[in-house]
């Protein structure tokens, strides 16, 4: 009878237990999703300038309404060349805000500073912001890589 207990009992906690498991582990094992989405045409960037633009995760659920929507710093540096950057901090992963006339990203939350090449000017940030890759496609529409979120360094 104890035999049968103890197997009973383990057969229901297989049970529980995979599924479970299965559940925290499998994010963590799937490959980051990513998605080209189109955030303006060559028209709706002069040369110089730098744009808040907003897209949709890659990873995008139908359930997941508004907290899908993410957004990047766009910068364009010549007629076919671009950069785009997180809009969140390195450091702890604050939204950064554009200086025109400074020429600076800020970081509102801790004082952090970066170049508009994304390169640390001052302040705590560990690294520069994280850049997502851009592209010019067909009629000269600009498409970003989405990815999720960049993880901040949680040390500093």
């Amino acid at each position: 009878m104890v035999k049968l207990t103890f197997g009973l009992g383990g057969v229901a906690a297989l049970a529980i237990g995979v599924p479970v498991v299965s559940a925290v582990l499998a994010p963590l094992l799937e490959p980051a999703p990513q998605t080209w989405r189109k955030v303006g045409t060559l028209a709706d960037f002069a040369v110089g300038s730098t744009h808040l633009v907003k897209f949709e995760n890659a990873n995008a659920k139908a359930w997941s309404g508004m907290t899908s929507e993410s957004a990047a710093w766009l910068r364009r540096e010549s007629e076919k060349e671009f950069i785009a950057f997180s809009v969140n901090c390195a450091h702890l992963g604050c939204p950064v805000r554009w200086e025109q006339g400074a020429g600076l990203f800020m970081c509102p939350c801790h004082g952090g500073i970066y170049y508009k090449d994304g390169t640390v000017a001052a302040g705590p940030p560990p690294q520069g912001l994280t850049q997502y890759h851009i592209r010019v496609a067909g009629n000269d529409d600009v498409e970003l890589l989405t990815a999720p979120i960049p993880i901040t360094n949680m040390t500093s």
